[in-house]
C-alpha cells in the first residue's frame, strides 16, 4: 500500500472516530442511565458494523426500505418484527439473557409471533381442538414442580399450537375458530396437568413478507419443527416460555427460529406425551396470564 493510501485510510479512521465521539456526546445528558447505556452501545455497534462491511449509501437505503416494509407488514394479528428477531436468533438470545433459570429448571425458548392472550379456561383433560381435525389425537400431561420436586398447585399453563394443517387459528380467521388449538389449564394440588390436542405439524413461518424474502435471498428455509407452545406462570416463580417438540420432526436441526432444545423433545408416537415442568423461583410476582 502506498504512503498516500495509508494516509487516506488514517484520515478516514480519524473522521469516523470524531463522528462517533460526537454522536455519543449527544447522549451524555440522558437521565435514564439504562437508556443511555443501551443507546450508546447501539450507536457504537451500528457504526462499527457500517465501517466493517463498507456499507454503501444504496445498501443502507435498501436496509431502510426493508425495515419500512417490515413495519408495514405488521398488524393486530401479524408481527413481522418478531419474526425478523426470531429468524436472526435474537429472540432466543434475549430469552437466554432474561431467563436465568435455577439448576434443573425446564429450559425456555422463544414466544413466537402467534401467541394471542385471552384463551378460554379449560378443565384438566379437555381438548384445545375445536371441530374436526384429521390429525393424530395426543394427550400431553405432566407435573409442575419447583427445583426441589415440590408440586406447584394452581399454576397456569397457557398452551397453543397449529392445527394439523400447520396453521395457527389467527392465521386462518375464515377457516378456524379463533380459540382453536388454544387454552388455559391449571395444575391441581399435586401439580399435575393434562390436556388433549392433535400432533403438532412441521410448518413454515410466513414467507410472503420481507422476512421471507430475506431468508430466500440467503438460501435459508422457512420450516419450524413441530411443537406445542406452553407458557407457565405461578406466584413466586419466573414465567416460563417453552415448547414441547415432536421427536419425529424433520426440522429439529434447522428450525427457522433456533428454538429447539434437546431437553424439550418428546416421542409423540404413542399418543401420550409426558412433559414434566420445573419452574425457577423468583423474588417477585410472576408475569403472564393468571
Amino acid at each position: 500500500m502506498s504512503p498516500n493510501a495509508t494516509r487516506a485510510d488514517d484520515h478516514r479512521a480519524v473522521v469516523r472516530k470524531e463522528l462517533l465521539d460526537s454522536v455519543l456526546q449527544r447522549y451524555e445528558a440522558t437521565t435514564d442511565a439504562r437508556l443511555r447505556e443501551i443507546m450508546e452501545a447501539a450507536v457504537r455497534h451500528l457504526h462499527a458494523f457500517a465501517s466493517e462491511v463498507g456499507l454503501t449509501r444504496d445498501e443502507w437505503f435498501a436496509g431502510i426500505q426493508f425495515l419500512t416494509a417490515t413495519g408495514q407488514k405488521c398488524d393486530d394479528v401479524r408481527q413481522e418484527f418478531i419474526l425478523l428477531s426470531d429468524t436472526l436468533g435474537v429472540s432466543t438470545l434475549v430469552e437466554s439473557i432474561t431467563y436465568e433459570a435455577a439448576e434443573g429448571a425446564t429450559e425456555n425458548t422463544v414466544l413466537g409471533p402467534f401467541h394471542v392472550p385471552g384463551s378460554r379456561d379449560l378443565a384438566a383433560g379437555e381438548s384445545i381442538v375445536i371441530g374436526d381435525d384429521p390429525g393424530q389425537p395426543v394427550l400431553i400431561r405432566g407435573t409442575v414442580t419447583d427445583p426441589d420436586g415440590a408440586p406447584v398447585a394452581d399454576a397456569v399453563l397457557d398452551v397453543w399450537q397449529t392445527s394439523s394443517t400447520g396453521f395457527y387459528a389467527v392465521q386462518q380467521p375464515d377457516e378456524q375458530d379463533p380459540q382453536n388449538c388454544r387454552g388455559l389449564f391449571r395444575t391441581d394440588a399435586s401439580g399435575a396437568y393434562e390436556f388433549r390436542t392433535v400432533r403438532p405439524a412441521d410448518y413454515p413461518i410466513p414467507g410472503d413478507g420481507p422476512v421471507g424474502s430475506l431468508l430466500a435471498a440467503c438460501g435459508r428455509g422457512l420450516m419450524r419443527a413441530g411443537h406445542t407452545h406452553v407458557m407457565v406462570s405461578a406466584p413466586g416463580f419466573k414465567t416460563l416460555i417453552t415448547h414441547v417438540f415432536d421427536a419425529d420432526s424433520a426440522h429439529l436441526h434447522d428450525d427457522a427460529v433456533f428454538g429447539v432444545r434437546e431437553s424439550l423433545v418428546r416421542d409423540f408416537n404413542s399418543g401420550v406425551v409426558t412433559f414434566d415442568i420445573v419452574l425457577s423461583p423468583s423474588d417477585g410476582p410472576s408475569e403472564g396470564p393468571s
